[in-house]
């Protein structure tokens, strides 16, 4: 067994990544292939599923390139929630009103369905309590109700199956309809053991989605990581550069890989508050350019405005918890890119970092150590020097954990027992973001040793679908590796006690003055 590997296969927004991975957890090689996205219309955002598998192909062909096919036992993809649509012969069935028909995915973040999810949500029915009260437009149901009103003709009549991202890939890999609770779950309102609630459909106007079994949202489920059919298919099998029947994981919502990838780590030894505990006292945070906090309970909880319980979501057998913050990343992007003084921090940075290819963040986190301050938003003044830079960029960092703090507040409130924090993507390289996190939160963090988390979780899946480990929690303990642990500063807890207070009141006040412009 010592030289059996896994493919971890991660669909993002704009790329298709791939990783090899060993039974130990051990990134081999890597790959990544760029993925096309059009905007036909403002707020739309769509992409061709053909071309996202031929890159998937190309991707994974590179990662295994050398090594015998033997020896790949498993495969798992994660990918973006945008919804794929195809016809009664599984081609794509275009999702705009003109232009190629080989574009028929819509894409998580396009919002043209904003005006359905509104409606979806002041009708109030019972499934929106597992989504925090409020239909998102970025779930299917808004984006399958527009399609019905908007493309009727040209989209919604031809199409014969409604898939998931994640689904599509898995299905393209087996032959099986079988769709990831993952998925079904968090993104179209399943509802395990029932199923599909029936009500909810009819009420929204997509009723003649239930016809046939609701053959065209499928009806048949499994838990993520599960094996899929008999492995990969002869075609399939070529297309990848694999063996036929190499076996394929149910797959997972690409923020969902990053939580397998990270959570499920082995802490013996580091004294940790969640050493010798259950999975259900760590939050996964994955953090990029938006950040999904997520918990997982042995019974489900309802938190009010977070997503869920959501069974087997994420962790077989368990009810998952997922809060989020929209704008983190690009958040802090924001605030120091549309800053006066940005040109000057490019220009230090350079001057600081010539040859070692450090970026503006390490340099003001440096600055930042050499000022005397705390972060404030309120009262700035009209100096637009690079210390007020450096201010803005500390108080939006200290905004963002104190959001995680409010996050992790009402998640106890409702029952649950979270001791550890382990974070991982683009977010998690940046050491003040971790540090007041820590700081904020007044836990530790915990950091993956290697990376690329979401394709270590990934990779679970095809390791938990070979049979070469019991369960995935067996899998992400063997594979999910800790790389370092951040401690909270002890010395600063009362300052971030009262500077929470400060958040929780402004927080009250926004939205004291929203009710108040919004009075006729």
């Amino acid at each position: 067994m010592a030289d059996v590997c896994y493919v971890g296969v991660d669909v993002g927004t704009a790329s298709v990544r791939a990783a090899l991975v060993t039974r130990a957890g051990r990134v081999k090689s890597t790959a990544e292939e760029p993925i096309s996205i059009w905007e036909p219309l403002t707020d739309h955002y769509v992409q061709s599923s053909t071309e996202i598998w031929d890159k998937c192909c190309i991707a994974v062909k590179r990662v295994t390139e050398g090594v015998d096919r033997s020896q790949v036992r498993g495969i798992g993809f994660d990918a973006t929630c945008s919804l794929v649509v195809l016809d009664q012969s599984f081609q794509p069935v275009p999702v705009s009103q003109h232009g190629d028909e080989q574009r028929n995915v819509v894409m998580w973040m396009d919002h043209r369905a904003a005006e359905q999810a509104a409606r979806i949500t002041s009708a109030g029915h019972g499934v929106l309590s597992r989504v925090g009260g409020v239909m998102s437009p970025e779930m299917q149901p808004p984006k399958l109700l527009w399609l019905k009103e908007n493309l009727r003709e040209r989209c919604w009549n031809k199409a014969a199956h409604f898939f998931d991202l994640p689904d599509f890939l898995s299905w393209k890999a087996t032959g099986s309809l079988t769709r990831s609770l993952c998925t079904l779950v968090c993104k179209w309102t399943y509802c395990p053991p029932e199923g599909w609630d029936a009500g909810f459909w009819t009420s929204i106007g997509l009723e003649d989605l239930l016809e046939n079994n609701s053959s065209k949202l499928g009806n048949m489920t499994c838990s993520p990581g599960s094996p899929l059919g008999d492995g990969l298919t002869q075609e399939a099998a070529a297309d990848l550069g694999l063996e036929t029947g190499t076996a394929v994981g149910a797959s997972l919502i690409d923020a969902h890989a990053g939580g397998l990838g990270v959570i499920g780590a082995d802490v013996k030894g580091l004294n940790l508050p969640c050493e010798d505990q259950p999975i259900t006292s760590r939050m996964a945070m994955i953090c990029g350019t938006s950040t999904c906090h997520m918990v997982v309970s042995e019974q489900p909880l309802f938190v009010p405005g977070v997503w869920g319980p959501c069974l087997s979501a994420m962790v077989p057998g368990m009810w998952l918890n997922e809060g989020g913050q929209s704008a983190t990343g690009r958040l802090i992007e924001h605030m120091v890119k549309g800053h006066a003084a940005y040109t000057q921090l490019q220009e230090e940075a350079r001057q600081r970092f010539p040859l070692n290819g450090e970026n503006v963040y390490t340099y003001l986190n440096s600055h930042l150590s050499s000022m005397a301050v705390s972060g404030m938003v309120i009262g700035l003044p009209l100096s637009q020097t690079l210390d007020d830079l450096a201010l803005l960029y500390l108080a939006t960092i200290q905004a963002l954990a104190l959001g995680t703090l409010h996050i992790l507040e009402a998640m106890k409130e409702a029952g649950h027992d979270i001791r550890t924090l382990f974070l991982c993507g683009g977010l998690s390289k940046n050491a003040l973001y971790v540090q007041i996190h820590a700081n904020a939160t007044g836990l530790p963090v915990v950091l993956p040793d290697q990376k690329e988390a979401v394709l270590i979780g990934a990779a679970v899946l095809g390791a938990c679908a070979s049979q070469d480990y019991s369960s995935i929690q067996e899998a992400m303990e063997r594979m999910a590796k800790v790389g370092k642990v951040v401690q909270p500063d002890c010395e600063l807890r009362s300052f971030y006690e009262r500077k929470n207070k400060v958040f929780l009141r402004l927080f009250a006040h926004q939205r004291e003055y929203q009710a108040l412009m919004s009075q006729r």
